[in-house]
């Protein structure tokens, strides 16, 4: 199998999920709901499904949002949990909500105790831009430098959301500029390249700041070039993803055979999909940590 890192999926404790959020999701995928529910609980389900898509290992999004999704800080546990079954191909992605922590500095550390890879903000569904710092929520800034001084990467959401309750706009991916000024080495990814209303401004970032990277999770293949018709100019900072299995996404396989089939030189791919993931999150060639087959979320 090749070293394909899909860096954009959701396994979370979807039993948290306000039922709202959790019917958005339902639909387009009723057909097979119950073995997702599935996924959610059994690691090694998930192993098996990626060597079917043929991909190595992927990013498993969780961010806090008791308000708008449902998640508490709890999920950084279950990713953790669920992780352990095998550090190679799960790495788990964590949160710190800045509004829901009186000790931004030791939450972060907490992650890192944890063994999360990369710390997730999400605009629209915490409630903030992601430049609030700069306007009162000083808790923010205190996350992101202290990511910064322990060398975490984050990744933010950058574009809309379909869920209820979400504020689209507060995903503003040019917030960011004022991020990669004042914390110039913290490593910031945009999920999503500010899908689909701001991919120009996301670009524009990404070619401005060394420290960003764009994640084209959420953007169909097929118009990934329309969204991005100079991509290819900067295969060392671009990540695939899927964004699976969020509304809309088919499947891993059948998303990264689109990636693959556009007209667009192979070693580009190959940079995408294996060389730039590699290079930011490294093999730790850590070996099964875990005998359990299930995780059990707290609440």
């Amino acid at each position: 199998m090749e070293r394909i890192t899909d860096i954009h999926i959701h396994i979370q404790p979807w039993d948290q999920m306000k039922p709202a959020v959790r019917e958005a999701i339902r639909q387009g995928h009723e057909d097979h709901w119950e073995f997702l529910i599935s996924l959610m609980e059994s690691p090694s389900l998930l192993i098996d499904h990626l060597d079917r898509a043929g991909i190595w290992r992927v990013g498993l999004i969780n961010y806090v949002s008791p308000d708008v999704m449902g998640f508490t800080d709890s999920t950084n546990d279950f990713v953790s949990r669920y992780a352990d079954h095998d550090r190679t191909r799960l790495l788990p992605f964590g949160s710190v909500h800045p509004r829901f922590t009186d000790d931004p500095e030791g939450a972060v550390d907490r992650l890192i105790d944890l063994g999360i890879v990369c710390l997730k903000i999400h605009p629209p569904h915490q409630g903030f831009p992601a430049n609030a710092y700069t306007t009162g929520l000083d808790n923010l800034g205190r996350i992101y430098k202290r990511a910064e001084e322990r060398g975490l990467p984050i990744m933010v959401h950058t574009g809309t959301s379909i869920f209820p309750g979400a504020r689209c706009k507060y995903g503003n991916p040019m917030e960011l500029d004022d991020v990669a000024i004042d914390f110039p080495d913290l490593r910031i990814i945009m999920a999503h390249g500010g899908r689909p209303l701001r991919t120009e401004e996301a670009f524009f970032l990404l070619r401005r700041h060394r420290s960003m990277y764009l994640d084209v999770s959420g953007i169909p293949p097929k118009k990934l070039l329309e969204s991005f018709p100079r991509i290819t100019e900067l295969g060392d900072r671009i990540l695939w993803g899927t964004d699976w299995p969020s509304p809309g996404v088919r499947s891993l396989r059948h998303n990264l055979d689109q990636f693959l089939s556009l007209p667009l030189d192979d070693e580009w791919k190959k940079q995408v999909t294996i060389h730039t993931p590699l290079a930011l999150f490294p093999d730790q060639g850590s070996e099964k940590l875990s005998p359990s087959d299930s995780v059990t979320s707290t609440r």
